[in-house]
């Protein structure tokens, strides 16, 4: 029996109950099926455009203040660059299936590169704050459109079995990123200024677009997504409590990181050089937790949805009640790094075998709740801050971890629905 044959029976069942045509190299093997080769090279080329997207994400971070000072703006306007972003990533993340629903994938996934070189090439000559916006508007498009078909792509990229290790190939590049961006930025950025770092993100585009163009193959769109597909795929029987246990996730982990550097230096008591150190560590430590999402989840998806967060929450209870010495801390901080790199690979597996029919839409759905959430713990967590310092914003984020395994435990599902 020939191998195409071989990979028709065994995903047939899984896929559709109608039988599954022929898949091709080149091509997707139907609008809702699997790949039957892995195309590692395509994987790779996509793994450097989430780098070369979060990299300029992060950017403006490293960056904000010789960015304000040249522009003649405070700071706190400058950040607005990164608010922008956000708020456009989250619009495109819902909106961009649906409005390029009769173009071919590859051509889309090129189109994200030209609009993250332009955006680069924007904000390094922008001579004021509008067209500074306008280039992270940009960027906003391309991250939220892609974020949003991650998961549909790597689908049409690889066999079903090897879609985590895709994932966490993919997602590897946020976590490089993550590592490289800021301290690289600042560093070159008090060399050479801060638009020669954007001129060199642009150039890190180009060599994305062009690998991409040598890399990625034809892929017809799948699906049938309007915008009223995003409110059918959420009526499914476990989509809409799977979103909201997403949602929480991440909400808990963005609460705890997005003020990790006054509990180090309020509570653990160490200055900016050992932050910097900690979160490095963190940094390493997500990076691997990334790469090993793959091989943990082809073992069981179910398990590691549960215990990344479980592990995630008791870390957080760990630090506010040991309230250890810098090395300890050091450790519990690295573990959730390590942790929660698998949490977006671990969710993107869950939407490809839940809506393989519909991923982009679901994608766009877990998008926006993931932009959502990123808010919520921001601002949840600095509400908190001010009422009752950075022990207890730990605290709230372990006690919204611990309330999403709950959840996942009793209501997710990791088969597909209709």
């Amino acid at each position: 029996m020939s191998d195409a044959l071989q990979w028709r029976e065994q995903t047939a069942d899984a896929l559709s109950p109608e039988a599954v045509p022929e898949p091709s190299i080149t091509e997707p093997a139907a609008p809702t099926g699997f790949a039957a080769e892995p195309a590692w090279a395509a994987v790779g080329s996509l793994t450097l455009g989430v780098f070369g997207l979060v990299t300029a994400e992060f950017l403006p971070a490293s960056l904000l203040t010789p960015m304000a000072a040249d522009l003649g703006i405070s700071e706190g306007t400058a950040g607005q660059a990164v608010t922008a972003t956000a708020a456009v990533a989250l619009v495109a993340s819902l909106i961009v299936t649906a409005a390029t629903r009769t173009i071919d994938r590859r051509l889309v996934l090129l189109a994200f590169s030209v609009l993250l070189v332009a955006s680069n090439l924007i904000v390094a000559f922008a001579p004021n704050l509008t067209l500074l916006l306008v280039g992270r508007v940009l960027l906003g498009a391309a991250l939220g459109g892609f974020w949003a078909m991650s998961a549909a792509l790597a689908m049409r990229l690889v066999p079903e079995a090897l879609v985590p290790r895709a994932l966490s190939i993919m997602f590897s590049g946020v976590s490089a990123a993550t590592i490289f961006a800021a301290p690289v930025g600042s560093y070159v950025g008090h060399l050479f200024g801060w638009r020669v770092v954007f001129l060199i993100a642009a150039a890190l585009a180009v060599v994305t677009l062009v690998a991409q163009f040598a890399t990625l193959p034809k892929m017809a769109p799948s699906g049938t997504a309007r915008l009223r597909t995003l409110v059918d795929v959420l009526r499914r029987p476990g989509i809409a409590i799977g979103v909201l246990c997403a949602m929480l996730v991440f909400t808990g982990h963005f609460a705890f990181f997005t003020y990790i550097r006054p509990y180090l230096e309020t509570v653990t008591g160490v200055g900016i050089s050992a932050v910097s150190g900690i979160l490095l560590g963190f940094g390493v430590a997500n990076f691997a937790g990334t790469l090993l999402a793959g091989p943990l989840l082809e073992r069981s998806l179910r398990l590691t949805l549960v215990a990344m967060p479980l592990l995630m929450g008791a870390l957080g209870l760990g630090l506010v009640t040991l309230q250890g010495t810098p090395g300890l801390d050091s450790v519990l901080i690295a573990l959730w790094g390590l942790a929660f790199g698998a949490v977006p690979v671990a969710w993107s597996t869950w939407l490809t075998r839940t809506v393989p029919d519909q991923a982009e839409t679901a994608g766009g759905l877990l998008v926006a709740a993931v932009q959502f959430a990123i808010s919520l713990g921001a601002a949840g967590g600095g509400l908190i801050f001010d009422l009752d310092g950075v022990s207890s914003v730990f605290a709230a984020s372990s006690a919204v971890l611990l309330a999403a395994t709950l959840i996942i435990l009793v209501g997710v599902r990791s088969r597909r629905t209709a």
